[in-house]
């Protein structure tokens, strides 16, 4: 047999991880379930405007997928392997140095490799991740089948903290149970990353703002038929960053110490608000429709902008999980229980063992296309946790519905 046959029997696959049997399944578990590695993923993609981020496990005759986020649809899913000698990881594996190009149209050393070449890779970042005793564990990737400028400098110190980072998170797993100052590494490098999320996510309301005035100021000048294509697709994508950034904001309000505080006003505008939010998916997700049913019949007293963001959460959710074409009902009503606002699509049935972790944060649908950070559903359970409420699911038939109840409450309360 082959030296090279021998290779691909040897590797495995994302099935190989969930039946438990996969040769790295310790390493992939490790990454997989860790929020820190979802977080920083996420982050490297916004911050870099690169579609593919994962962390690899990789050794002299293996690539093994980790983690991965893919707005690309290169399929690789945790588990996941490909030939090493079609990456270019194994020169960052026996050179110990990153590997960095933005364009290989005009980069010097890597125009027309036949590794992109043969993935259509033109943007690529690799860095080197060690653990803190210095042997080589793996590598922090970012890929985009588009030019990136992932060379400046300032996404270069970003990709290598983050790839240290991911190094020492390596080391306080490993040896947590026998070293409890680890512990407090740990919470303290979460911390660090926290305080990151909420910078970024502060500093990127301004320019989206002006994308978004921009936006407003084109959709009111006389527009060609391609401009009356792309312009929904933007506002959708801009929608979805800008919601993005306020969950990021919110969250790390929450783990910082602030917690999300609301303030209940009398005769809040809550239908008004939620009119709004469904009218701004509307116009961002023009091919789903959306019904609107609302019964509040007496004044309500409650927060009614962080309800709204609650219910854009829940849409948003309907949105990209429900069946094209399918109608999204919301609806409204007082009932003796108090408040309930349901948003209710049709699609794949929740699994009963997952309902609950939705709730949770960096957690997302089995199906889920790398669209969010999956903290819209904690965001959401928190806002009706702080209203004295709770959020339910039924998922059967085909028909998902989220219920976001709270009881009548009395005027001026605040929680925190």
């Amino acid at each position: 047999m082959s030296d090279v046959t021998v290779q691909q029997s040897k590797m495995q696959n994302h099935a190989a991880f969930l039946e438990g049997t996969h040769e790295f399944q310790a390493d992939i578990e490790m990454l997989s379930n860790s929020a820190l590695i979802g977080t920083i993923l996420e982050t490297v993609m916004l911050a870099t405007n690169m579609r593919f981020a994962a962390v690899a496990r990789v050794t002299a005759d293996r690539w093994v997928a980790c983690r991965t986020v893919d707005e690309v649809n290169f399929g690789l899913e945790s588990g996941d392997e490909i030939e090493i000698e079609s990456t270019f990881c194994q020169s960052v594996r026996d050179t110990s140095q990153r590997i960095m190009f933005s364009d290989t149209a005009t980069d010097e050393v890597y125009a027309g490799h036949p590794i992109a070449s043969k993935f259509g890779i033109v943007s690529y970042a690799s860095m080197p991740i060690h653990r803190s005793d210095g042997t080589f564990f793996g590598t922090l990737c970012a890929i985009d089948t588009e030019a990136r400028d992932v060379q400046h400098p300032r996404a270069t110190a970003m990709l290598e903290m983050f790839a240290e980072i991911i190094g020492q998170s390596l080391e306080a797993e490993e040896r947590l149970e026998a070293h409890e100052q680890m512990v407090a590494h740990e919470r303290n490098l979460s911390r660090i990353q926290e305080e990151f999320v909420a910078v970024l996510g502060h500093d990127l309301r301004n320019p989206v703002a002006a994308l978004d005035a921009g936006l407003r100021q084109l959709s009111s000048e006389p527009l060609t038929d391609k401009s009356k294509i792309l312009l929904p697709l933007m506002r959708s994508s801009l929608r979805r960053m800008n919601d993005l950034i306020e969950n990021i904001m919110l969250h790390a309000k929450e783990r910082l110490g602030g917690g999300i505080r609301i303030t209940a006003e009398p005769n809040a505008p809550l239908a008004e608000a939620i009119t709004q939010v469904v009218e701004e998916v509307r116009a961002a997700s023009p091919t789903h429709e959306i019904t609107l049913d609302l019964g509040f019949d007496r004044a309500l007293s409650c927060d009614a902008p962080r309800i709204a963001q609650a219910i854009s959460n829940l849409l948003s959710n309907a949105v990209r999980y429900g069946t094209d074409g399918a109608t999204i009902c919301v609806e409204g009503q007082i009932d003796a229980d108090g408040v309930c606002i349901s948003v209710a699509n049709k699609g794949a049935d929740v699994p009963a063992g997952l309902r609950q972790d939705l709730f949770n944060p960096f957690k997302r649908g089995d199906h889920a296309a790398g669209e969010g950070l999956g903290l819209g559903l904690h965001i959401a359970s928190t806002i009706a946790t702080a209203h004295n409420g709770r959020i339910e699911v039924t998922s059967e038939g085909g028909l998902t519905t989220f219920s976001f109840r709270f009881p009548l409450l009395p005027e001026a309360i605040q929680t925190s």
